[in-house]
């Protein structure tokens, strides 16, 4: 397998997983305190949403490596 074609199915599939779950949640570390022995720490929850329209050109660009990719001129 080539690196156009691994390139290719990574679009697909990212594409296809943006679709399903339509975006992804991450933990982010806001603030850390220090008091003698004891430790406070703030994390929140952060979304980023994945609009649909990334998704379809996502598919569509692997999908279009997958047949013109390896045409040579």
């Amino acid at each position: 397998m080539n690196s156009i074609k691994i390139a290719a199915l990574a679009l697909v599939v990212a594409g296809v997983l943006g679709l399903v779950y339509g975006g992804f949640t991450y933990t982010k570390d806001t603030q850390d305190t220090k008091i003698g022995p004891i430790e406070l720490s703030v994390k929140e929850k952060e979304r980023v949403n994945v609009p649909v329209w990334a998704g379809v050109i996502s598919i569509a660009a692997g999908a279009g490596l997958l047949l013109f990719g390896n045409k040579k001129a």
